[in-house]
């Protein structure tokens, strides 16, 4: 077991190495919303690459003149263009597409807002730039969508994927392991339905802190695991986890604002989100057990102190996190 865990931590400093930020980029955001029976007034939000736009555009139905926007200014955490389109007939039934989104690894959600039906949302993928606008949606539609949005979140997360990975090595029981998981999801979806119905209202830069140095307490708590006394983080880990997920739900929230919320379906898409983000969690735990199971079949061992090289790991690259978020106020 300990053997596996030095395999982990240089398995996902790979991954995170030249990354400067612990996300990966949020989906790109497209809205139009109908003003009169012709006019619809469009809103395009790109993620930023490196400081530029990703490379590609919405397209709007062919009946829409015009049917691409202006070139896009940069905002916060992405470029953003805005637009009047005027359409000759209904866009219901019409394809629009997401160029050069075939190209990219991310999604972009298209929310349109007709005067006379439910607002529509659709999710647009590598595999689906082009999609027909549907007459009408479905409550199920949006629950799929954004449990996927939830999953792919948690996993494109590595400030969260870090805390988990930290909680798997200190905690060994696996139901306790679950249940820990578990806690943490029913605490950021408090904080995450009270920050978006505005009940909550925490500047974003500090709470991505406290993230960073709750990373940073259970390395330490990984460091002292030998030490031979009772430490709640191991021996009651859902009260922690409870603690530390009213915290990160803050961090969920302020990237649920960036993607957005079907206006009439609020609650189905909140739950729909921290289920994939719960399902996100178990998986990537899935993933390490079964990691840890192949290294004993396979690997030679590695000492005694690879507990401590992992602690040690996980809050270098926590503290740094914890620096840069601090630096950035």
């Amino acid at each position: 077991m300990k053997a596996a865990l030095c395999f982990l931590i240089l398995l996902l400093f790979s991954f995170t190495a030249g990354k400067a930020t612990a996300h990966a980029l949020d989906p790109g955001y497209l809205e139009i919303r109908q003003i009169a029976s012709d006019s619809w007034s469009v809103h395009w939000r790109k993620p930023d690459v490196n400081g530029r736009p990703m490379a590609i555009d919405a397209v709007l139905p062919e009946v829409c003149t015009p049917a691409r926007g202006p070139d896009p200014v940069a905002g916060n955490r992405a470029w953003v263009s805005s637009w009047v389109t005027e359409c000759s007939a209904d866009i219901a039934g019409q394809p629009i597409a997401i160029e050069g989104l075939e190209t990219q690894n991310n999604d972009v959600l298209v929310r349109l807002h007709p005067l006379q039906s439910e607002p529509l949302t659709l999710r647009f993928t590598p595999d689906a730039a082009v999609q027909t606008i549907p007459v009408a949606q479905s409550t199920w539609s949006v629950l799929a969508a954004y449990s996927v949005l939830g999953f792919e979140h948690i996993l494109e997360g590595w400030d969260h994927l870090l805390f988990v990975l930290a909680l798997f090595i200190l905690v060994r029981d696996r139901w306790r392991l679950v249940g820990a998981v578990t806690a943490f999801t029913l605490a950021h979806s408090i904080t995450l339905a009270l920050a978006t119905f505005g009940v909550l209202n925490v500047p974003g830069p500090p709470v991505e802190a406290v993230i960073a140095l709750s990373i940073v307490f259970l390395a330490m708590e990984i460091a002292k695991d030998g030490e031979g006394r009772f430490r709640l983080s191991k021996e009651k880990p859902w009260i922690v986890c409870f603690g530390f997920g009213l915290l990160h739900g803050l961090g969920f929230a302020g990237a649920l604002a960036d993607i957005g919320l079907p206006a009439n379906d609020i609650p189905a898409a909140l739950l729909a989100f921290n289920l994939g983000v719960e399902a996100g969690q178990l998986c990537f735990i899935g993933a390490l057990a079964l990691v840890v199971a192949v290294w004993r079949q396979v690997a030679l061992p590695l000492g005694q102190k690879a507990t401590i090289v992992a602690a040690y790991g996980i809050g270098s690259v926590s503290m740094y996190w914890l620096i840069e978020r601090t630096a950035g106020f």
